[in-house]
């Protein structure tokens, strides 16, 4: 994997990927709008937030060609909090969050995305992938007298469509050429051809009007006490801990797809940054979209203009384009989104369920149910916690001992592996004080001592020959775990 340089980070291909940015942004805007719904928000503040945070962490980040914005994961945060205490408590949250995720980068700790294994990875990127997909089926649905119902008789097979044109335009073009991103092509060809036929199909302005002024620098207007932190910060750390998680997550897939290194501590710090001043220009808070990302990547998009060209437009389309923008058909952006969702999912996935070993299956599998019908730190825990617990009962199953009763009246064990909280009862059934010699001698060249649990196994160890009359000697002791015994008290010579 190559290391990006100054000129591949900003003026690599220019052309590219300012195109890149411009159909970004075309993806950007119902999806900041609809999390902006979700979260019972004025569609401006979305806007606002995708704007602020997609142009200042492609600037300041450390993963070029990554997309963040107003995600439907940190929405899903805070919809409780709005209806509880109202947007300028949100605001704070976002600010408090914000700070919480660049103290993260700041501590260095974007290293421990190191930790999350392949099959949560594999699990992440397909439950989102049906998240994505799924989330374009409400675009199928209208309000009517009758309540929210799916579209029937003509606007159905209008829609159906032009959401059929518009990927067939997507998998098709890049055989004919790769001058032009293909989504926007399909996006703008799409648009032109429904407006010029005057086809009956809902348009991005059915979901909201954005024209807009510039966002204004301002306090969020809530109390500075300790009140108030006690009623933001938990809300500020999940949607910290969810933001990161979903950040360094598409951070790494972002680095497989274009081999290349990101910084995930700059990355960290850079979002962290952008929240803060999301929230006090009054938007949403956001983390990395993959959807987005994809789009991007797909598009030609490598470098930070990119980023820095979607932010923009999303500014320029409040401010001036707004009335071009609303006529948009929201099929040609669920068309683009369902290639998307189609790119994102890991189809090779499904083809190694039946080769890796079962609980790597159960990984992808759980995680990926629990992204789609829960949240992604829900998942991702529960992923990594399986994953934990089965390499901690396979290394349990590891230890071993060797014997030898070379030496009249004497046994040596000579242990093999790592004792550790779930290797202990292994451990102790390795031994027979009642029938062992006088002396036993414990020879630990090929034995790791982890934590308390092997402190207590020792201890135990020589209680039990203590109690049977004999006596335990140690050996060739690791210095870490000498000095592991030697903290605790534990004479590691003799019983």
């Amino acid at each position: 994997m190559l290391n990006t340089t100054f000129r591949d980070e900003w003026s690599s291909a220019p052309q590219k990927n300012v195109l890149a940015g411009l159909t970004t942004s075309f993806a950007l805007v119902p999806e900041c709008i609809a999390f902006a719904l979700v979260a019972q928000l004025n569609p401006l503040m979305g806007l606002y937030g995708a704007c602020i945070i997609c142009a200042l962490t492609a600037i300041f980040g450390g993963r070029p060609g990554m997309i963040s914005g107003a995600a439907g994961s940190m929405a899903v945060v805070i919809v409780a909090l709005v209806a509880r205490h109202g947007v300028q408590y949100l605001l704070a949250t976002v600010v408090l969050g914000g700070i919480l995720m660049a103290l993260f980068g700041i501590l260095r700790l974007g290293k421990l995305i190191r930790m999350v294994p392949h099959p949560v990875m594999l699990g992440f990127v397909n439950g989102l992938a049906i998240i994505i997909a799924m989330a374009q089926l409400e675009h199928f649905r209208q309000l009517t007298p009758q309540g929210e119902t799916w579209l029937q008789g003509t606007a159905l097979l209008v829609m159906g469509a032009l959401v059929l044109l518009t990927m067939a335009i997507v998998y098709v073009l890049p055989r004919i050429t790769r001058a032009v991103p293909p989504a926007l092509v399909a996006i703008l060809g799409v648009g032109v051809l429904s407006y010029s036929l005057h086809l009956p199909t809902r348009t991005l302005g059915d979901l909201a009007h954005i024209a807009g002024g510039l966002p204004v620098l301002h306090w969020p207007a809530v109390p500075l006490d300790m009140a108030t932190l006690h009623i933001i910060l938990p809300y500020a750390a999940l949607m910290a801990m969810v933001g990161l998680l979903e950040t360094l997550l598409t951070f790494n897939l972002t680095n497989e797809i274009t081999e290349t290194r990101g910084q995930p501590n700059r990355e960290c710090i850079a979002l962290g940054a952008a929240n803060v001043v999301s929230g006090l220009f009054g938007g949403m808070g956001g983390c990395a979209m993959i959807g987005q990302t994809m789009i991007n990547l797909s598009s030609g998009g490598r470098s930070r203009l990119s980023g820095v060209t979607a932010g923009v437009m999303i500014l320029l389309f409040i401010l001036f384009l707004s009335p071009l923008i609303e006529r948009i058909p929201l099929a040609a952006l669920v068309g683009v989104m369902f290639v998307v969702a189609q790119q994102t999912f890991a189809w090779g996935s499904l083809r190694v369920l039946g080769k890796v070993p079962r609980h790597d299956a159960l990984v992808i599998v759980a995680v990926t149910v629990i992204t789609v019908f829960t949240d992604l730190a829900t998942a991702v825990l529960c992923g990594i916690v399986i994953a934990a617990l089965n390499f901690a009962w396979q290394h349990a199953r590891e230890m071993r001992t060797d014997t030898d009763d070379s030496t009249p009246g004497v046994r040596v064990y000579v242990p093999h592996g790592t004792l550790f909280f779930a290797s202990v009862a292994h451990f102790q059934q390795l031994f027979q004080p009642a029938t062992d010699p006088a002396r036993v001698v414990l020879d630990c060249r090929h034995l790791h001592l982890a934590d308390h649990s092997a402190i207590a196994a020792i201890e135990a160890l020589y209680e039990r020959y203590d109690k049977a009359g004999k006596q335990v000697r140690v050996m060739h002791l690791s210095g870490r775990s000498q000095a592991l015994l030697q903290r605790a008290g534990v004479d590691a010579s003799v019983a």
